[in-house]
């Protein structure tokens, strides 16, 4: 998930979705939910690349009719971007495969052609002692059989070719798949990735009759420590705690960033004793580290990080497990922050910052 859709997840929203109400409105800017969503990202990244365009567009006094928005969109929005990539890969492998139908209607032909040639020839021969006859069968057979060789070696070279450019496709939209999962700025899986991640965890645990965890961790006073040393750092401590989650979360473990400075990991088939440990590990390392600004090498203290976790129930949704992971956290938060809690032992009311 981006950090603009993160910031639209939050309490900011609110306010940046009344501006960009009041911008659509003195632009004359119809307000449709692709031009919401585009003045909602100019609103919330004023210095992003799209709020860079739309402004210059505006200075220009160019109308910024339907056709423009979407062109804004697919150019600057990660999912019509995504959608664009999808239908571009879509449209080439179409036309590839329209190629090979092709050159296997003309291989078709060809053999056809050279079938019923045969059977001329098999008649010819009925009964014939003419030399010259059947030196005049032996060259026409010749030549056709050269015909097809032909035509069968540029079938297999097209086939050939098709096959590289399907792998070379497979592999776009694989990219892009991944892209479209991942989180760019520590390269965990994002939000999306990770719901649909436990659905499917939540259904095979179902079926295999397996237990599953699920944790979510948090930096503590993040917002503050942002305050004070500015997006660009902030972001060089969540890159750094995601490093230290992505070292434990190998597979079958799946880790992603949730939202902000949050995280969230599944742990399939493993005992909250396991979880617990490995969450304590997290702890430990992110908190004994002297963190650095990276421009200055100033000197910004040790973070922490607090989490919270839950065993999942006897055929529990996904929500409902999510909920109590994310009450276990808030009950760490709570009691002093700095520390792991299991859903199982946790206070009966968490409410905190």
């Amino acid at each position: 998930m981006s950090d603009v859709e993160t910031t639209l997840r939050g309490p900011e929203a609110y306010k940046i979705a009344k501006r960009a109400l009041e911008l659509m409105e003195r632009h004359q800017v119809w307000p449709t939910a692709l031009n919401f969503e585009l003045w909602t990202h100019y609103v919330a990244d004023p210095e992003g690349a799209l709020a860079r365009e739309l402004t210059r567009l505006i200075s220009l006094g160019e109308p910024l009719t339907e056709m423009v928005s979407e062109e804004l969109a697919a150019a600057y929005l990660p999912k019509a971007k995504l959608n664009e990539q999808i239908r571009d890969a879509g449209d080439l492998l179409s036309k590839e495969l329209e190629s090979v139908s092709k050159a296997i209607q003309n291989a078709q032909k060809t053999n056809a052609a050279f079938g019923k040639q045969l059977d001329g020839v098999s008649k010819d021969l009925d009964g014939s002692a003419d030399v010259g006859a059947i030196k005049s069968v032996v060259t026409s057979l010749a030549q056709a059989t050269r015909r097809v060789h032909k035509e069968n070696q540029s079938l297999e070279a097209r086939l050939a070719e098709s096959t590289a450019e399907v792998d070379r496709l497979r592999e776009h939209l694989e990219q892009v798949r991944r892209d479209a999962t991942t989180d760019g700025l520590t390269n965990l899986a994002n939000r999306k990735a990770f719901d649909e991640e436990l659905d499917r965890a939540c259904s095979e645990g179902d079926e295999a009759g397996t237990s599953l965890c699920l944790a979510v961790l948090d930096i503590d006073h993040f917002k503050g420590f942002n305050d004070t040393w500015g997006h660009q750092t902030g972001d060089q401590v969540i890159r750094y705690v995601a490093s230290v989650i992505g070292r434990v979360a190998a597979m079958p473990r799946f880790a992603a960033r949730y939202g902000g400075e949050e995280f969230a990991m599944i742990f399939p088939r493993e005992a909250s004793s396991i979880v617990a440990g490995c969450l304590e590990e997290i702890r430990v390392e992110v908190s004994s580290r002297m963190l650095k600004r990276r421009s200055t090498n100033e000197d910004l203290g040790t973070i922490t990080i607090s989490s919270g976790f839950a065993e999942r129930a006897k055929d529990e949704s996904s929500h409902s497990l999510m909920e109590r992971a994310d009450a276990a956290l808030y009950a760490s938060k709570r009691t002093g922050r700095n520390k792991v809690s299991s859903a199982e032992s946790k206070p009966a009311s968490a409410n905190a910052a």
